[in-house]
C-alpha cells in the first residue's frame, strides 16, 4: 500500500526543492513555480517492488520522482514482459498515460521511492494561464518520444556490446546531472531487467560485463559499477547517448 504524504506550506514544494532544475522548465519565473506549488500537493512512497500504476489503469497524473528509481515495462496476454525504461529522480514518469488517458505500462519501484503527484486536472487548470506548464507538458512529452525512439534504435540496429556501451554512458550522464558521480555508482536494476530492456538474454548481459571488465573499460562488482575509460565506451557505444 502506498503511503501518502499530504504537503503543509513548511514541506518541501517545487519552489524550494533541490531537484527543481530538473523537473521545471529553464528560466521559470518565480511567480510561475508558484503556480506548480498548486499543482504538487501530494507524495506518494512506494516501497522497493510495489507498482505505482498498472498497464490498463485510467491516467489520473504524471508523477516526478524524488526518490528512488521506477521501471516501466509492458506486458502482453501471454504474460511476457519488455522493460521499456529506468527513471531516477528529477524524471518523470506517467507521460505516456498522460498522452493516452490510459497507462500504458506498469511502473514498478526498483527501491524505496517517493514521488510527486501531479494530477491531471490541476495541471490543465493551470496550464490554461500558465505558459510554461504547457512548455513543460510539451518537453515531458518529447522526451517520452525520444527515449521510445532510442530503445527501437538499440533494439533493432545495434550491437549487444553497443547496446550495454550505450547504456552505462546513458546512465553516466543522467546521474551527472543530479550532482552524482559519472564514473562509480550503482546499478539500482538486475542484470536480467537490463538485458530485458537491451533485447539481450542474462548470459549475454554478463558475458559482456566480464569482457568490459577484462578490457579494462569498467570495474564491476555486483552492482557496483566503476567506468575506467569513457572515452572508449562512447567509441565503442557508436551513438549519441544523450
Amino acid at each position: 500500500m502506498h503511503k501518502r504524504i499530504s504537503l503543509s506550506p513548511e514541506s518541501t514544494r517545487c519552489s524550494t526543492c533541490m531537484l527543481n532544475s530538473l523537473c521545471l522548465p529553464l528560466g521559470i519565473n518565480s511567480n510561475d513555480i508558484s503556480k506548480f506549488d498548486e499543482v504538487v500537493s501530494e507524495r506518494i512512497r512506494i516501497p522497493k517492488g510495489e507498482t505505482l500504476f498498472h498497464q490498463g489503469d485510467r491516467s489520473v497524473a504524471i508523477y516526478g520522482i524524488r526518490s528512488g528509481s521506477i521501471k516501466t515495462q509492458l506486458e502482453d496476454a501471454t504474460g511476457q514482459v519488455q522493460v521499456t525504461g529506468f527513471l531516477l529522480p528529477g524524471e518523470v514518469v506517467g507521460i505516456d498515460g498522460f498522452l493516452n488517458t490510459t497507462q500504458l505500462s506498469n511502473a514498478i519501484a526498483l527501491e524505496d521511492t517517493e514521488v510527486c503527484v501531479a494530477r491531471i486536472d490541476d495541471m490543465d487548470r493551470v496550464a490554461a494561464h500558465v505558459p510554461a506548464v504547457q512548455h513543460q507538458l510539451r518537453r515531458l512529452s518529447s522526451e517520452e518520444i525520444k527515449r521510445s525512439q532510442q530503445l527501437v534504435v538499440a533494439l533493432g540496429v545495434l550491437r549487444s556490446e553497443q547496446r550495454l556501451a550505450a547504456f552505462l554512458l546513458n546512465l553516466s550522464q543522467r546521474l551527472a546531472a543530479l550532482g552524482y558521480s559519472p564514473s562509480e555508482f550503482v546499478l539500482r536494476m538486475s542484470r536480467e531487467e537490463i538485458g530485458n530492456y537491451l533485447g539481450l538474454t542474462l548470459e549475454t548481459v554478463s558475458r559482456l560485463f566480464s569482457r568490459f571488465a577484462r578490457e579494462n573499460l569498467i570495474r564491476i562488482h555486483q552492482r557496483e559499477v566503476q567506468l575506467l575509460d569513457l572515452p572508449m565506451l562512447r567509441q565503442l557505444s557508436g551513438v549519441d547517448c544523450g
